[in-house]
């Protein structure tokens, strides 16, 4: 049952720490002034934060309507061993697709309302269209993502029933580290029953980054802590990048574990600073967050409407 907070429960995540770091001004929006939005009797700042909030851009919306679909493909295998054809998951992403350009475009006093329950574009908000750059991009990449899930090493492994186990996707969703709530969403585990390993799957719709092996060494730390695993090496992780076509596949170092802890401990430190209360997570005023200093992230931010505002 939900209970009213006056202040959000602290938690940690990589996209926190990374929205941190980019601007703690954006940060304070997100994590804080957004808080309770949605009630009717909140203040407008905390309504208008709540609903920038929920603005997408056409690469997320687009990531995000992929893993869904990812993740009832491989339900829908492992309960009924059939596999759909690429033409059939392509029209579903088109359509859902075209239903939130649809959104964007005539429903925004319904988004206004419940941005939770409709889609708003990023670009339509502040510029009015899509770029056609972008539209072909995303053209793109639903030309090839599902051509290169179906044709992935991990789709194909899990094929071999007698050779891998699934774990549920709802398990891994969140861990306790050091008392505080960590959010993580794992897009796949299973065990290589053949060589004894676990094996962590994230699924990438965009370009390879530097950063994947980072957040692929919070998951592993969480599978190792929650069935109690003897030792990092009993557990492989794995990137799929559809948009290229390729995999990459890492056995993880001390270093990488080393990597993830400092980050972890140090970011904490951090944001505790813009805490007026750390036990009740009550944050310091808005002007304590200081905007970015570079213009760029700024013309990609969300609340950048209510940075020229307050």
């Amino acid at each position: 049952m939900y209970e009213k907070r006056q202040f959000p429960e602290y938690s940690w995540s990589l996209s926190r720490h990374k929205t941190f770091l980019e601007c703690s001004r954006k940060y304070a929006f997100q994590y804080y002034m957004s808080h309770n939005g949605w009630l009717k009797d909140s203040n407008v700042l905390a309504k208008d934060a709540y609903r920038l909030k929920n603005l997408t851009n056409l690469e997320m919306f687009f990531g995000k309507i992929v893993h869904e679909l990812i993740e009832k493909i491989l339900k829908n295998f492992l309960e009924n061993d059939t596999v759909p054809n690429e033409d059939s998951l392509n029209k579903i992403i088109k359509n859902q697709l075209n239903q939130g350009f649809w959104e964007s475009m005539n429903s925004k006093l319904l988004w206004e309302m419940k941005p939770k329950h409709y889609t708003m574009f990023h670009e339509i908000y502040y510029e009015g269209k899509l770029m056609s750059e972008k539209i072909e991009e995303i053209k793109y990449r639903l030309n090839v993502c599902m051509k290169h899930f179906l044709a992935s090493h991990t789709f194909q492994e899990i094929q071999s029933r007698n050779k891998t186990e699934v774990f549920e996707f709802e398990q891994f969703r969140s861990m306790k580290w050091n008392g505080i709530k960590v959010f993580i969403v794992m897009d796949m585990v299973y065990r290589d029953l053949e060589n004894n390993k676990w094996i962590i799957v994230d699924w990438k719709t965009g370009k390879a980054s530097d950063e994947d092996r980072g957040q692929l060494a919070l998951y592993a730390k969480y599978l190792k802590d929650k069935f109690k695993l003897k030792d990092f090496s009993e557990i492989e992780v794995r990137n799929e990048y559809l948009l290229e076509g390729f995999h990459k596949t890492y056995k993880l170092t001390r270093h990488d574990i080393e990597n993830i802890n400092f980050v972890f401990e140090l970011s904490n430190e951090k944001m505790s600073l813009l805490l007026e209360d750390p036990i009740e997570n009550k944050p310091l005023d808005l002007e304590n967050f200081e905007k970015t200093i570079y213009e760029s992230k700024c013309m990609r931010c969300n609340f950048k409407e209510l940075c020229e505002m307050y």
